[in-house]
């Protein structure tokens, strides 16, 4: 009931007094038919927790963006000339607002998916009034920190590495205390060095052979390439001998499953090396660029 109303408020909704009524909304549940719960089929759910979870390689942030756009712009299309939303200032002494009413009904829902103590709405009031306050001073800290460091990034450079501060804040304490970072670490291969910051990039849309030789050609054996969850190539296996001479981007299109968009020119793999004495050397991600 708390979230309807609250909700009804800002997309300015009049609220009708009989839907204040908790007998009137305890009737309208009442009629309410909610089906059986039927999990769905074909789900795998991970339980070991030493499995890696890794990400759907396929997921492409722009993508998500643009259709989040799109919805957006569906919505405003729907809304009347001129709406505009209503910002409801949160406020937990005013026992008539249905604030408190919503923030203690979803904790104790939440509370009693995993078996804690439930609490009264005074309770809940009491606690929300110490989040609150540790909530608001942090956030006023970390704008003129975040321009500080901005300022420093974009206007400053050719500074070692000394002259700059790793800062730690706790403001319960208060604490402030700074040091000096740690410069970052150097991987040295024959005449090679590299950091985690570096990125290689092989161009010319090159084949799996190609970029194997790409490696070879740095003194390094490649015996295994994966993009995201997907194996798109291990020396151990002999059927992938048979991809050599396929282009590495048709691979990820047919084992990864993925629809690379027409704007993008690469995509990013990881690639396990050894070096001729057969010792592992950790290298940068592997941007490889198609277009």
């Amino acid at each position: 009931m708390a979230a309807s109303i609250l909700r009804a408020e800002t997309f300015g909704i009049p609220v009708p007094d009989r839907v204040r009524n908790p007998k009137v909304i305890a009737e309208a549940v009442d009629k309410v038919i909610v089906p059986d719960f039927q999990p769905k089929e074909g789900v795998k759910i991970e339980t070991d927790e030493k499995a890696t979870n890794l990400s759907n390689a396929s997921v492409d942030d722009a993508v998500i963006i643009s259709e989040l756009i799109r919805k957006l712009e569906l919505c405003r299309e729907n809304l009347p000339a001129g709406f505009r939303m209503k910002p409801i200032q949160f406020e937990k002494d005013d026992d008539t607002n249905y604030h408190m009413d919503l923030i203690a009904g979803l904790a104790n829902m939440r509370a009693r998916n995993y078996s804690i103590p439930e609490v009264d709405k005074l309770k809940a009031k009491f606690i929300a009034g110490r989040i609150i306050p540790a909530i608001a001073t942090l956030p006023q800290l970390w704008p003129p920190v975040l321009c500080a460091w901005s300022c420093t990034r974009f206007w400053t450079s050719g500074h070692k590495v000394e002259d700059y501060r790793n800062t730690f804040a706790n403001l319960a304490l208060p604490l402030f205390s700074m040091a000096e970072p740690v410069p970052c670490k150097v991987i040295k291969h024959q005449d090679l060095s590299w950091t985690v910051w570096d990125r290689w990039i092989p161009k010319n849309n090159p084949t799996l052979r190609e970029l194997l030789q790409w490696f070879t050609a740095k003194g390094l054996s490649a015996y295994s390439i994966s993009f995201g969850s997907c194996l798109l190539y291990n020396s151990m296996f002999p059927r992938h001998r048979e991809r050599m001479d396929r282009k590495v981007v048709d691979l990820v299109r047919e084992v990864a499953k993925v629809a690379l968009p027409a704007y993008r020119r690469h995509f990013d793999v990881v690639v396990a090396c050894d070096d001729d004495e057969g010792n592992d050397v950790d290298i940068p991600t592997v941007s490889i660029y198609f277009r």
